[in-house]
Parts: C-alpha cells; sequence; structure tokens
C-alpha cells in the first residue's frame, strides 16, 4: 500500500533471528549469517505481506541514552551480544544498504525512541505506521492509525495490534501499557518498578487508578495494607521506572519521509552481498525475477503486454523429435537462439563409440528431446547447427557431451570448422568445473550433490534417472520421461549457473575460470575424441617379456624362501616367511598379521638378498596386470586408447586421467618406460612432443623474486650445479655430480616443504647434514624463505592459497590442533601455490596449442597432456612446423621473470620423446 510506512527494530529482530536458529550458519570464510538471513527471511515476508511504499529501519548506538544519564544502572547486567551475533551487525547494514532501505540510529536515543518519533510524525503526515519489533514496549505506540507486529517464536509467528486489540487483551489503553511497565518494572532493561509488583497486581492498579502519578496521589484508597506502604515508600522509583519505560516521540531526525520511499535494490551490490554470504536461496529468488521488468514496473514503464509476459522459463515449448524430417523445423528454431543449454544422454563408453540414447537442448523459448536412432544423420545434423551457428553452451560436465558428440561424427568422416578464435563449441558455461573452481577439495561434483547444496531440492543424476527410465527404444517409448528430466535438469542448471557467476566474481576467481578452465573443456574432449594408437603387438610382446622375468623371480624368491607353498602375492603368507621362519626385523604386528609394504620392505632391503627379488617382482607384476592385461580390453575398435580427461579431481589444479591412467605409467624403470614403445602415431604421421624444463623451480624463483634463481635461469646456468656451489661454498667448477645431485634433492625438496628428516631419507645422510645443506640453502636465497614463510601466514589468516592465476585451494589443516597434521598443512601452503601454477601453465598451453592448431587447419592433433608435457600426433609433412608452434605456445603460455623453457622432441613411439 502507497500509505503504508514499515518502521523496523531492527537490533531486536536480528537478535531473534539469531537465538531462533537452530544451528548456526557459517561461510567458508567463516562469517556467522544467521540472524543476517533470518532477518532478511522476516524482512522479504514483511513486504510481500504488507507491500508498504515506505520502508526504514531503526538502530541503536553503542554510546549512553539519556536514560543512562537519568539512572546509571539502566540495562546493568544484560548480557553483551555474542561476538558471533556482533559481527553480523555491519553485514546486515551493508545488506539494507544493497536493499536500498534507509536506516535511522542517533546518539543518546534508543531505537525505540527514533521509531516513535517516525511513526508519530508519519500519523501527521496520514501514512499508516506498521512498527516491527519483538520488543513489546513499543506497545505503547499503537493507535487507531498505527499498528504494532510483535514477533513471537523467533520469527516465525507474529501478533498484530492496534488501540483496540491492544485494549482487548490488556484492558487499558496502549498509553497505560507505560504505568503498567513501570510498576511491574523489566527484568531485561533493568527498570525497578515497585517491589514485589507483578503482571496481575500492576493490572490492577492500572485498572483502578489509571496511572502512576494517581495510584501516588490516592495511595489512601489501597484497600492492601502492605501494597499501600509499598507504593507510598517507592513512589519515585515508580515514577523513574516509568520514565524510563516511556518511550520519546521528539526526537531531532530528519523527517522528510522521501527518503523512506520504499525502491528497487541495488541488484548488482546485493548479489555480491549474498554471494559473499552464501545465501543461495535468495540469489535463487533474484534470478527467477525479470530485473529489467521490475525496473520498468518500478518506473511506470512497463505495459499491461509486458507484465502479462511472465518469466521466460512459463513460456518454453516442449517437443520431442524422433526423425530427420521433423529435426528441420528445430534446426531453423535453434539458428535464432543465442545461448542453449545442452544435454546428452550416453553411455559415455571409451572401448567403443559412446551410444547416445537422445540430446536434450533448452532455451528460453523451448526444451526439446531428440531421440537418436544410430542409423540416421541426426547427431551430425544438429552438431553442424550448434557449430556453424555458435550458439552460446550452458551444461553439466559438457566434456561428455562434446565427446558423445564428436565421437558419433568423426569416424564417418565428418569435418567441424572451428572459429577464427580456434575454438569449436563456443562454451559459456559449466556448472561442474565452476563448481571445482570454487571448491577445488571436493570429493565429487555430482548433480545430485549440487542440486542438494545449492538448492536445498532433491534430483537424481543422470546415471540414475538413465538406469530407472532405461534406453529409448527397447521396450517401451521413454521420450516423455526424457523430455521432463531435461526441462528439470536445465531448470536446475540455470539456477546454479546463476548462484556460481556471482560466486566466481565475489571470490576473484573470474580469471582462472573464464581463462583456463572453461576453454580447456574442449581440448580435453578432442583428446578423448582422437586418442592415442597403440600397437598391440608390441605390448603382448613387452607383456611375454615381463611374463618370463615373474616366473623366473618367482623360482628364486621361492628357492632362497626354501619352500614353493606359499602365495608371494598374499601378504599374510609372505609375512610369515620373511619374519617367522627367515626371522628377518619385522614391523608391529596386527589381527591381519605382519605389514609387507614397500616401506617396511625397502628398509630391510639390504638384510637379505630376497626383499630385493620380491620389491622386483611386485613392481614386475603392477606392469603386467595395470599396463598390458589392463591396457589391451581398453583399446577401441580404431585401434587406439581413448582416455579419458579429468579437470576436478586434483586440488592442485592438475589434470587426471582414467581408463587409463596414462599419467602413471612409470618411467624411473627402465622397463615401464618401455611400455611407452606400445604407443606409436598412424600412418604417414609421427609424434611430436614437448615437456616445460624445471617448470616448478621457475615458478618458484619468479613468486619469490630470488635473485639467484633468476639470474641463474635468466643465464642459462645449470640451476643444480649453482644452487650446490652456493649452498657447499665452492666454485661451480668444483662441484662434484654427487653434490649437483644433493643440491637437486635440496630444490626440489624446498619445493614441496621437505623437512630435514625427509632429506636426510632422501639423500641417505644424516638428519644434522640434511638440516645443514637445508639452513645452507635459505641463507644463500632468503627470498624462497620470506615466499614459503609468507604463504604459510598468509594461509593461517585466510585459509587458503593461491596460485599465479588466482586459483585457490583451501587448506584446512593449516591451524589445526594435532602436529603432524599442521605440519602437512605448513608444507602444502608452501607447495600449493607453486605446484598450482604449474597446472594453470600447462593448461594454458594446451588451450593455445589446440586452439592454433585448429585456426591452421593442419591435419596434426593434440592427443596428450602428461604432468609438464604435451604430445602432437604430426603429419609428416607439418612436422617442422608443428615443433615451432607447439614450443612457441607453450614457452607464451604465460609471462614470467624467467622464460619459460621447453623441450622438443619427435620419434615414432612416444617412448624416443623422451
Amino acid at each position: 500500500m502507497e500509505k503504508r510506512i514499515v518502521i523496523i527494530d531492527g537490533n531486536s529482530l536480528i537478535n531473534r533471528a539469531y537465538y531462533a536458529m537452530q544451528r548456526p550458519m557459517i561461510t567458508k570464510e567463516g562469517l556467522y549469517t544467521q540472524g543476517v538471513y533470518g532477518f532478511l527471511n522476516m524482512l522479504a515476508k514483511i513486504k510481500n505481506d504488507y507491500e508498504p511504499g515506505y520502508i526504514v529501519v531503526a538502530f541503536d548506538k553503542k554510546a549512553p541514552t539519556f536514560r543512562h544519564l537519568e539512572f546509571d544502572a539502566y540495562k546493568a547486567g544484560r548480557k553483551q551480544m555474542p561476538t558471533e551475533l556482533a559481527m553480523q551487525m555491519p553485514i546486515l547494514k551493508d545488506a539494507l544498504d544493497a536493499l536500498n532501505i534507509k536506516m535511522v540510529e542517533l546518539e543518546g536515543f534508543e531505537a525505540d525512541d527514533l521509531i516513535g518519533t517516525i511513526a508519530k510524525e508519519a500519523e501527521r503526515s496520514d501514512l499508516e505506521p506498521l512498527i516491527i519489533t519483538g520488543d513489546k514496549d513499543a506497545l505503547q505506540l499503537a493507535t487507531d492509525k498505527t499498528k504494532v507486529l510483535i514477533t513471537k517464536k523467533g520469527i516465525s509467528e507474529f501478533e498484530l495490534f492496534d488501540e483496540n486489540s491492544f485494549h482487548e487483551k490488556y484492558g487499558f489503553t496502549p498509553l497505560q501499557f507505560i504505568d503498567y511497565k513501570g510498576l511491574m518494572g523489566d527484568q531485561s532493561d533493568n527498570i525497578p518498578g515497585l517491589p514485589g509488583v507483578g503482571e496481575k497486581t500492576a493490572q490492577k492498579l492500572i485498572l483502578e487508578f489509571g496511572s502512576i502519578e494517581n495510584l501516588i496521589a490516592n495511595t489512601e484508597q489501597i484497600s492492601n495494607e502492605k501494597l499501600r506502604v509499598k507504593v507510598e515508600e517507592n513512589a519515585q522509583l515508580a515514577t523513574m521506572s516509568k520514565m524510563l519505560a516511556t518511550i520519546h516521540t521528539n526526537v531531532p531526525i530528519d523527517m522528510d519521509f522521501s527518503q523512506y520511499l520504499s525502491e528497487e535494490p541495488d541488484y548488482e551490490k546485493l548479489i555480491e552481498i549474498y554471494t559473499k554470504l552464501e545465501f543461495n536461496s535468495f540469489l535463487k529468488k533474484l534470478k527467477n525475477t525479470n530485473l529489467n521488468e521490475a525496473k520498468k514496473i518500478n518506473q511506470g514503464e512497463a505495459t499491461g503486454e509486458d507484465e502479462a509476459a511472465g518469466s521466460p522459463r512459463n513460456q518454453r515449448k516442449s517437443l520431442i523429435v524422433c526423425s530427420e524430417a521433423e529435426l528441420a523445423d528445430v534446426l531453423s528454431k535453434l539458428k535464432e537462439q543465442e545461448e542453449i543449454l545442452l544435454k546428452v544422454y550416453s553411455d559415455k563408453n571409451h572401448r567403443n563409440i559412446p551410444l547416445v540414447y537422445g540430446i536434450g537442448i533448452t532455451s528460453t523459448e523451448f526444451v526439446i528431446y531428440v531421440t537418436c536412432n544410430q542409423d540416421e544423420a541426426i547427431i551430425p545434423t544438429l552438431l553442424r547447427t550448434i557449430v556453424e551457428k555458435q550458439l552460446k553452451i550452458i551444461g553439466y560436465y559438457l566434456i561428455y557431451d562434446y565427446y558423445a558428440l564428436l565421437s558419433n561424427c568423426l569416424h564417418d568422416g565428418f569435418h567441424v570448422t572451428a572459429s577464427k578464435e580456434g575454438y569449436v563449441f563456443n562454451t559459456v558455461f559449466d556448472c561442474a568445473i565452476a563448481g571445482y573452481v570454487l571448491e577445488p577439495s571436493k570429493s565429487n561434483y555430482d548433480l545430485k550433490t549440487i542440486v542438494y547444496e545449492t538448492l536445498h531440492i532433491e534430483m537424481e543424476n543422470e546415471d540414475e534417472f538413465i538406469s530407472a527410465n532405461g534406453q529409448m527404444s527397447l521396450l517401451a517409448d521413454t521420450s516423455e520421461s526424457y523430455l521432463a528430466y531435461t526441462e528439470k535438469w536445465a531448470q536446475a542448471i540455470e539456477d546454479i549457473r546463476f548462484i556460481q557467476q556471482n560466486r566466481l566474481k565475489h571470490e576473484d576467481l573470474e580469471e582462472v575460470y573464464y581463462t583456463i578452465e572453461l576453454p580447456l573443456i574442449e581440448p580435453m574432449a578432442s583428446m578423448e575424441v582422437y586418442g592415442f594408437k597403440l600397437d598391440k603387438h608390441e605390448l603382448i610382446t613387452a607383456g611375454e617379456s615381463i611374463a618370463l622375468q615373474i616366473h623366473e623371480l618367482t623360482a628364486k624368491i621361492h628357492e632362497l624362501a626354501g619352500e614353493e607353498t606359499f602365495n608371494i602375492n598374499s601378504p599374510s603368507q609372505l609375512g610369515v616367511i620373511l619374519f617367522e621362519k627367515m626371522g628377518l626385523p619385522a614391523g608391529k604386528k596386527t589381527k591381519t598379521g605382519y605389514s609387507t609394504n614397500a616401506e617396511i620392505l625397502e628398509r630391510i632391503k639390504d638384510e637379505h638378498e630376497i626383499i630385493p627379488f620380491i620389491l622386483e617382482y611386485r613392481m614386475l607384476s603392477k606392469l603386467k596386470s595395470t599396463y598390458i592385461d589392463g591396457l589391451l580390453p581398453l583399446v577401441h575398435e580404431d585401434g587406439r586408447i581413448h582416455a579419458h580427461f579429468q579437470q576436478t579431481v586434483a586440488a592442485t589444479g592438475r589434470l587426471s586421467c582414467t581408463e587409463p591412467n596414462l599419467q602413471n605409467i612409470p618411467i624411473r624403470q627402465e622397463l615401464g618406460r618401455k611400455l611407452r614403445k606400445a604407443f606409436v602415431p598412424k600412418e604417414h604421421f609421427t609424434l611430436i612432443g614437448a615437456d616445460y624444463s624445471q617448470i616448478e623451480l621457475r615458478i618458484l624463483a619468479h613468486m619469490s623474486d630470488e635473485e639467484h634463481l633468476i639470474h641463474a635461469f635468466n643465464n642459462h646456468e645449470d640451476i643444480h650445479r649453482a644452487t650446490a656451489s652456493r649452498v657447499f661454498g665452492i666454485p661451480e667448477d668444483d662441484v662434484t655430480l654427487l653434490q649437483r645431485s644433493n643440491a637437486k634433492a635440496v630444490n626440489f625438496g624446498v619445493i614441496y616443504g621437505m623437512s630435514g628428516f625427509g632429506l636426510s631419507e632422501e639423500l641417505n645422510i644424516t638428519r644434522k647434514e640434511a638440516e645443514k645443506y637445508i639452513n645452507e640453502y635459505f641463507k644463500t636465497n632468503p627470498k624462497v624463505k620470506e615466499f614459503m614463510d609468507s604463504q604459510i601466514e598468509f594461509c593461517k589468516q585466510n585459509g587458503y592459497v593461491t596460485t599465479l592465476m588466482g586459483r585457490k585451494r583451501t587448506i584446512h589443516e593449516i591451524n589445526a590442533s594435532n602436529y603432524m597434521v599442521r605440519q602437512l598443512g605448513e608444507r602444502l601452503a608452501m607447495n600449493s601455490p607453486i605446484q598450482g601454477s604449474a597446472a594453470d601453465i600447462i593448461k594454458l598451453a594446451m588451450i593455445k596449442v589446440y586452439r592454433e592448431l585448429n585456426k591452421r587447419g593442419t591435419q596434426s592433433r593434440l592427443i596428450l597432456q602428461v604432468h609438464d608435457e604435451l604430445i602432437i600426433e604430426t603429419a609428416q609433412d607439418e612436422a617442422e612446423e608443428i615443433k615451432e608452434l607447439l614450443a612457441a605456445c607453450m614457452e607464451s603460455a604465460m609471462s614470467l621473470k624467467i622464460k619459460l623453457a621447453v623441450e622438443v622432441n619427435q620419434g615414432k613411439n612416444w617412448y624416443e620423446l623422451k
């Protein structure tokens, strides 16, 4: 209502809201927010229920009021506001400011006085005041025009009073409520009242005498002798209590009601605040509001047609497409769109061409489910339109969608033309990847979990849905179910996207998301689609060789043990042989037997010659089971391995690889390295690879600004020899191979926060010597020590560390009470910025390489990323061009104080690239 003015008691309501919540609400930054959350919830309800034309919130000031000057014990003994609530007061005021709600406070007066003054002046201005408070003191302000809404049971129930309803409940007028309170006092405000007078006696006296003044003047009419004496002896106390309980309605404040007009919020500022406070439900409500239309309506510009239009999502038309003929109409609709939500339902198969059940496409105008018969050209036709029109694509784990679409097209010679920028898909948002950037330490980012955590609604994952509904065209037509799921899925993605976009902005993560992670989806999908050719014959031959060695080792181990009946692969049986029969020193025996893990065996490998044989047996057995027996079934029908690359696994930002994990093929043992010989290019192609040279040390030099390291790198010195020279205090020419090796261990040990104990184990030297090495290193590289210490301190203060691109890693262990856990946290704080920056750089390089290949229209394709290495399957006549391209893209991926350097190699298999 245009004439209604809502006047809110800010302190009272946030206090009620804080204590009404059953559990604390705490953001990831450690801010308590339940008071603000409850207050804003109630504010929204008030605005919705009462539609005020004016709104104002009054607050108390910390300074003493005139009541304290009259009675210094006023409010004495009242519990101090909890720190967890006090920290929310400035947050609430920021939120109200963003909501464009006027706030008032004045030194020397309480919020009640400001509320009373505004209400009285509002009545004189022909407005209709509505006071919202949890404090019954305000009931004295109720009139035939002014209503008082008292919160009950926290903030969930209210009781509304005007002059008539007040009189019905208490039997006297609102103004007499002052006398009533003056007689019985108020423990919460430390207003004394008359000793021994409670609610019933106070009510009786008011009904009989009308006021405290009349009571004092007519004490002889008090029939109860004891009560009469109390009134006479404490007349001054009663008078003072009434004064303390009286709300002043003539406070000198500006009474320009235009400043209290109910206005549109500052949406940008409000979104920023809600994002910081992690008020996802509020953000969702903002998302569901057509802000432009709201502003138009507020300015009187909206037409009746505009108002009737409603939310775009309510206008969506649903359509199921089952044939190429029906697809034509869909394509015409698609060409008119700018942005779509894409959902490809597939089995995500990496051993064969993935089976696509259907494709869901949603825009503001329609939701379409396209059934996919593998014999028809629906997928390539649809894909061509999406790519040629460069439709902006939003989704969830879009790598699966791109992989499924491209895999079903490229094997038939389908050609996709990239944009002039070098990308095929115009990817604008992926909620799964955003979830990872925002919280990189989560164990998984499945849709069901993120929908529940973000939107507080239940929704099944795609796999659960497909399992329950089956594949199209098997037993029944489930297209209606898929269509309904697509619409539900799209709605969730829209809401989550809105919330995540604002969190990314608020948490300064836009650069790492939009510059690295989002553009990386397509190159990874492309690598999955093209895969890496495997020479089965080479792998089988290697397997036969390893099997022979395993057989020989088995015989040797049995011979040294003196029996053949035990299983070498059984820890319990092996433990009995080693630690009981052979009497070797053992670790602690548990309920399941002796531990024979690698750490135990490494510790006793010099005790008996059987131990090195067992270690070698285990290494070869793992090689054979994992990388020969395990690889062969993963070979695709096209003779290639199509590994799956994952962005959302490592908290450091590193990529992960599964089915198979090509990053874990052993390279320390020559036999493991030789397995790489089985990975080859296709006919008339060659392999060209490049890996960064000492990238983490270069990043350390840059981030620490250590002049010794910067000088060494920029002058192409041997960094480990230079370090040895400084640590051991000798000329570089006198550094031995052993000293260089030890310095290398120190260089890399520093990056990982290695202790003296760890370095002593690594170099097989005393702990004292190791600590001396580390101390000398920091003494000669003081800025490295300063940098490491600063990372630890920053992490302790903020709970996270950042990479050069702003990627954040939360480290909960940093402030742990347990010493060992805290030490781990400190090591992570030192290492994560460096390792994470290295991950950012290789990702940027991948994007540049992929796009440059597309721009030039080469036949060569990026097929693998492993740690700091990129591999391109290269057309032989493009080899020289690709070498230059690869080196240029990788070395220019990021500008540092030290030039990034790569080593480029060419070979007829992966083994030859090193």
